[in-house]
């Protein structure tokens, strides 16, 4: 992968920040949380995309602290590689998920927002099922959720820069992201 990938696309994000109010809205809360979404097996010392994301998010501003208490505790099929229905299920990623209970103590006494982060949303099922594990341990969080790159289905990206809001909801049994 391009080194410079990641800083250029953050900067892309920061400029924009401030002119579009998604992203104002999502970022503009003083002292969010950034919470990177662990891959799809158990973190080793390297660093995975998301956390990489999440503290190049920090350093230019959009975040006062990358917390890294959510973890993978078992590993999951990598959605990327898999078949559309071999992918993992909500339950699955939920199940897979687990918090570092030493890490949550700092984060109770902090009224932050908590916003995950990673690198690409296809459906939702992993940040569903991520903020879904952190709202079972912090109970009054205000969980959100930032992903670099939205897929649409199967067609080429129209724009290289297109932000948007969305929701990814329960529905029908599976996680429902719209748009």
């Amino acid at each position: 992968m391009d080194s410079t990938l990641v800083p250029r696309c953050i900067g892309a994000v920061s400029r924009v920040s401030l002119l579009q109010e998604q992203l104002r809205e999502l970022f503009g809360v003083s002292g969010v949380t950034l919470v990177p979404v662990p891959g799809s097996a158990p973190t080793t010392d390297a660093p995975w995309p998301a956390l990489v994301l999440a503290q190049a998010l920090k350093d230019v501003g959009l975040g006062a602290r990358v917390w890294i208490g959510l973890r993978r505790a078992s590993p999951v099929r990598k959605s990327a590689t898999a078949l559309v229905r071999e992918r993992p299920t909500v339950r699955q990623h939920y199940e897979s998920f687990g918090i570092d209970p030493s890490t949550i103590g700092p984060l109770r006494l902090v009224p932050s927002r908590l916003v995950l982060v990673d690198d690409v949303i296809t459906k939702g099922r992993t940040l569903f099922a991520a903020a879904a594990r952190l709202q079972s341990a912090l109970p009054h969080a205000d969980i959100r959720a930032f992903a670099l790159i939205r897929t649409v289905g199967r067609q080429p990206p129209e724009r290289v820069l297109d932000i948007c809001q969305g929701v990814v909801r329960w529905a029908g049994g599976d996680a429902r992201r719209d748009p």
